[in-house]
């Protein structure tokens, strides 16, 4: 008797398994939902592995994926550790897809997606975007499987197990790689302490 209490309770836990299963009962309406609802952490973790210039497209692949294996997600894990397992997978094919660029060339080929700014910005919001800008390229020059480990971490913030999940690793060998990708960012950030203020 009391397991429809504990049904609800699961729903409550993960408001996304109930989307899900509007989703495979014929509700289109419900996966746009769950597009809305993920879009922006899908478009971030798929920026980092390929770039903001073809992470729409990769996001828009792992969504479409998503849709045609929903019926394989299984509710015992969070909805959004499962899909970003299916966007870093469509990352790093995507990834594997490209033409190599010429040494030397990634760091000016790194796309700039915004507009111009026509009108003057204060020097510290100046200062701000430049510094991001520049962080964009050194997460760039991580290896990919250090620098998927240290986005999702610090960056977005999933569980240790979350990113096993995602990653499709063991749980040792995520805190291991991600260890090793804080070292090697802190080290390429070194490289221009006059940006970072980091001690030589």
């Amino acid at each position: 008797m009391n397991a429809p209490g504990a049904l609800a309770l699961r729903r409550s836990v993960d408001p996304d398994r109930v989307l899900v299963e509007q989703t495979l009962a014929g509700d289109t309406a419900a996966f746009e939902t769950l597009v809305e609802r993920h879009r922006d952490v899908v478009f971030r973790v798929a920026a980092r592995v390929v770039g903001r210039h073809d992470a729409e497209d990769v996001a828009q692949d792992a969504f479409l994926r998503a849709f045609h294996r929903l019926a394989s997600f299984r509710s015992a894990s969070p909805f959004r550790a499962w899909l970003l397992q299916i966007t870093h997978n469509t990352a790093l094919n995507a990834l594997a897809r490209r033409v190599p660029e010429p040494v030397g060339g990634a760091a000016e080929a790194q796309p700039r997606d915004r507009t111009p700014v026509l009108e003057r910005q204060p020097a510290a919001a100046l200062e701000d975007s430049e510094r991001r800008d520049r962080l964009e390229v050194k997460l760039g020059e991580l290896r990919s499987e250090h620098r998927v480990v240290l986005v999702l971490r610090d960056l977005e913030g999933l569980a240790y197990e979350e990113i096993a999940q995602v990653t499709d690793s063991p749980l040792g060998s995520v805190k291991g790689r991600l260890h090793r990708a804080r070292g090697e960012l802190i080290e390429l950030l070194r490289r221009n302490t006059y940006d970072w203020d980091l001690p030589r």
